[in-house]
């Protein structure tokens, strides 16, 4: 999942998130056409196979087939590629918590993670949410979203399910980057210290954390030299060796920031992770864009998957360049 010039697909949009997509781009959100679109991104040979290690699922997209009567999961597996599945059931308001959200799902999980195996899910994702604002986070939203994070993390490996444990740091505000450095700081060493208690092999999970960045609202936004740094310090302070990769979510940014900041760390480097991509908007913002609901274009859709999966794959190396980038598009 976290192998060398590879990151993870993150295909897991809700119903709700996907029709917010598609009505971006003129089309309606039905089942099929929701099919036809996954499974033009499947069958995107280069990029599955070249670039794409894993792929998340939604609870809808791992139970279809495609046009030709083929289950999905079988068109990833036969791309090489490890097939996942979302597990929480979203984020919603914490009791006494104003302006924070504790993520729900844990009732009734280790049956659904041994349903979801037996359709071939070998991983699952976990998504807690934490904002910054006036006053927030509080001890209260961040523990108990760790707790949750923990047992999710807990109850995959008992089901032979690699879990990703997702806490992220929402830059939606106006916060500058150090704010980010310290409220990710805060997150992390907690998450860890729940996965520690949970009794979680670390060495059998990945963690797919936000960037620390400055909100998208806050006059003074980072550089990309800076974001690389401050990111990889609070990692390291954070992060045991044991894991062995770190998926980066987007969290909101540009294509072109993702790709930028997520080089320019592996440039860096001198850690002891993985460090990779695990993109959803990220990755298919230009192909439904290219894909727009119809047949005919079905061809450009997946040349621009695969140009979009390739020059991630290149950053996560530390190879990739803005030049190189123009001249491949």
């Amino acid at each position: 999942m976290v192998q060398p010039g590879m990151g993870i697909l993150a295909a897991d949009e809700s119903s709700g998130t996907i029709k917010k997509r598609f009505d971006a781009i003129g089309v309606e959100s039905t089942p099929d056409n929701r099919r036809d679109y996954r499974e033009l991104l499947f069958r995107s040979t280069e990029a599955m196979k070249d670039y794409i290690s894993g792929v998340i699922l939604y609870d809808e997209t791992i139970r279809q087939k495609a046009k030709d009567g083929t289950p999905l999961v079988t068109l990833i597996e036969q791309a090489g590629t490890v097939p996942g599945i979302k597990v929480d059931l979203g984020a919603k308001p914490l009791p006494f918590c104003p302006g924070e959200t504790i993520t729900e799902g844990l009732d009734g999980l280790r049956e659904r993670l041994a349903e979801y195996r037996s359709l071939g899910a070998r991983f699952a994702k976990w998504r807690a949410v934490i904002d910054i604002g006036e006053g927030i986070p509080s001890w209260t939203a961040v523990k108990a979203n760790a707790h949750a994070l923990g047992r999710y993390a807990a109850l995959c490996q008992e089901q032979d399910v690699v879990p990703i444990v997702e806490p992220e740091v929402l830059m939606d505000g106006g916060h500058h980057i150090d704010r980010c450095a310290t409220v990710t700081e805060f997150v992390l060493k907690t998450v860890f210290q729940e996965l520690y208690d949970q009794r979680v092999v670390l060495e059998g999970m990945v963690l797919k954390p936000n960037m620390v960045i400055a909100g998208k609202k806050s006059p003074q936004q980072a550089s990309v030299e800076d974001v690389a740094h401050k990111t990889l310090m609070v990692l390291k302070r954070c992060v045991p060796a044991a894991v062995p990769g770190i998926a980066f979510l987007s969290g909101g940014q540009s294509d072109a920031e993702a790709i930028a900041h997520l080089d320019a760390m592996n440039r860096i480097g001198g850690v002891p992770w993985r460090l990779t991509f695990s993109y959803g908007r990220a990755l298919q913002a230009a192909p439904q864009k290219a894909w727009s609901g119809k047949a005919d274009n079905v061809a450009v859709a997946q040349g621009a998957f695969t140009h979009r999966a390739r020059m991630n794959g290149l950053a996560s190396k530390g190879d990739w360049t803005k030049e190189l980038e123009e001249r491949a598009a």
